[in-house]
């Protein structure tokens, strides 16, 4: 008669607890947690890695304008280069120092300017984007007017303002206003256009009106924009007003920078630029201050797009 085969049982694997706790037991006498000291170590070196290419990232800019300037001093004095067809770095460092009270004064004149100028610039730019935004035929009719002022020197247009408005600090400020207002209006006006017309329309759903869009949305949703803007401008400002110190003034950086000039004191040119260099960064470094203290959520966003 046919017996069936019996299936062997299958059972749940159960461990051996006692032989592995005898394991652990092992380990641990033998030096112990390995993996995680192995764990422990890769995270640290990771750690070390990406705090030194942060290192890196910002020192080599600083390398290289330290390599170039060592070449600048070694060729000046290897080739015995006269003072009046090109200084050495440390002659024009010498001549900052000498001349600092004088630089200083000058300075504070072309500050002065470009922060009035930049001040006019914003407010018209809020002016004037929120029409082009709000009204599309006021946007068609005034931005090829913005770009072609943008396609005009200003050193062409400084002597123009200087008949009408006289030597004083008007024209200079006018200048400056010229330079800043396209990037400020232009960034602001595109950032109020990328608002989503669906948050709009659910903004309308609420029964919120033009006046409560424009402060509930676009305006919020284009602040990014609109200090992007507000950087590329206070880059130009301090140009913009030695543009028009240079063509007719008394004071600030473009008048010592021409007289200078006219003397062959290159050390002294080369103090000046350095100085408008100084004070251009401080203007960039102004805004990004703002931004911080006004936005600062967009400065962790930055962080997080930076390369």
């Amino acid at each position: 008669m046919y017996r069936a085969e019996r299936k062997p049982e299958l059972r749940p694997f159960e461990p051996d607890l006692d032989h592995a706790n005898a394991g652990t037991r092992i380990c641990r006498q033998r030096g112990g947690c390995f993996v995680l000291r192995v764990f422990a170590c890769f995270k640290t070196g990771a750690v070390s890695l990406i705090k030194g290419g942060i290192v890196l990232k910002h020192a080599l800019p600083a390398l290289v304008i330290a390599v170039l300037l060592i070449l600048w001093e070694a060729c000046v004095r290897l080739f015995a280069i006269p003072l009046y067809v090109l200084p050495a770095p440390t002659q024009v460092i010498a001549a900052l120092i000498s001349d600092a009270p004088p630089l200083a004064s000058h300075a504070l004149v072309s500050l002065s300017e470009a922060l009035a100028g930049m001040g006019i610039a914003l407010a018209l730019s809020l002016v004037l984007g929120i029409a082009m935004d709000a009204f599309p035929a006021v946007g068609r009719a005034i931005y090829p007017i913005l770009v072609v002022t943008q396609t005009v020197p200003m050193i062409v247009l400084a002597p123009i303002f200087i008949i009408y408005m006289g030597f004083g600090l008007a024209p200079k400020i006018l200048t400056v206003t010229l330079m800043c207002f396209f990037p400020i209006v232009v960034s602001f006006a595109d950032g109020m256009a990328q608002v989503s017309p669906a948050y709009q329309n659910l903004l309308r759903s609420y029964g919120a009106g033009r006046l409560q869009i424009y402060t509930l949305a676009k305006v919020p949703a284009a602040l990014s924009s609109l200090l992007s803007g507000l950087k590329v401008a206070a880059t130009y400002s301090i140009s913009g007003a030695v543009v028009g110190e240079w063509i007719a003034s008394q004071r600030g950086l473009g008048y010592y920078l021409l007289r200078v000039k006219n003397n062959y004191m290159l050390d002294k040119v080369f103090a000046c630029v350095l100085v408008i260099i100084l004070l251009s960064l401080l203007m960039n470094g102004l805004i990004r201050l703002i931004q911080r203290l006004c936005a600062p959520y967009l400065c962790d966003k930055e962080k997080e797009n930076a390369p």
